[in-house]
């Protein structure tokens, strides 16, 4: 605060030499309230200015900002940051289509690995009636910043209207496997 009263006092300073010069004595009533309006005013808009720059940019940069926190927390304390990565449940009506449908999610590198469970049995309600099944699970396994790529794909192949597509975020495990995870899912 001390800085600012002294560059407003200097600001003032110097404009009222400069009008003193300029336009002599008798105008200068009214010149110190005026000058240190003006240097007021200029300061308050350059600090905004520089506020809202600030604000933007950081914004802009925020996601990378996030995943570099992340790894480098990680790195420094050897720990897993909990959420970082996912595993989604995903129902098929059949192997192949959910061969498939695991083919592209691993050819779209959106995630780091998918588990097919054959012969799930499965319960549920459609249509107000309740519906047995046996359904393939899958087991899809990458970064939480993928899901909705993932999801949107899945909702782009799958054969049903409604796919059940469920994320569990990962709370921990193997050091060396997540590390993994990241090295085969780039990130955004």
């Amino acid at each position: 605060m001390e800085e600012v009263r002294r560059s407003l006092s200097r600001g003032a300073s110097t404009c009222r030499n400069l009008l003193l010069s300029l336009c002599g004595a008798a105008r200068m009533d009214s010149l110190p309230k005026r000058c240190h309006e003006t240097v007021l005013t200029s300061t308050v808009r350059s600090f905004l200015l520089l506020t809202g720059l600030f604000l933007l940019l950081f914004l802009l940069l925020y996601p990378a900002l996030w995943s570099f926190g992340v790894r480098l927390k990680s790195v420094l304390t050897g720990s897993y940051v909990p959420g970082h990565h996912s595993v989604l449940l995903i129902n098929s009506p059949n192997e192949q289509t959910a061969k498939e449908i695991a083919r592209g999610i691993m050819e779209n590198r959106l995630a780091a690995s998918v588990n097919i469970l054959f012969r799930t049995s499965t319960m549920y309600y459609w249509k107000n009636e309740i519906q047995d099944a046996s359904e393939i699970l899958m087991l899809v396994k990458t970064r939480s910043s993928k899901i909705q790529k993932v999801v949107d794909y899945v909702r782009s192949v799958h054969p049903y209207g409604i796919p059940e597509i469920l994320s569990f975020p990962v709370e921990d495990g193997s050091l060396a496997y997540l590390k993994w995870m990241d090295e085969a899912v780039p990130d955004d």
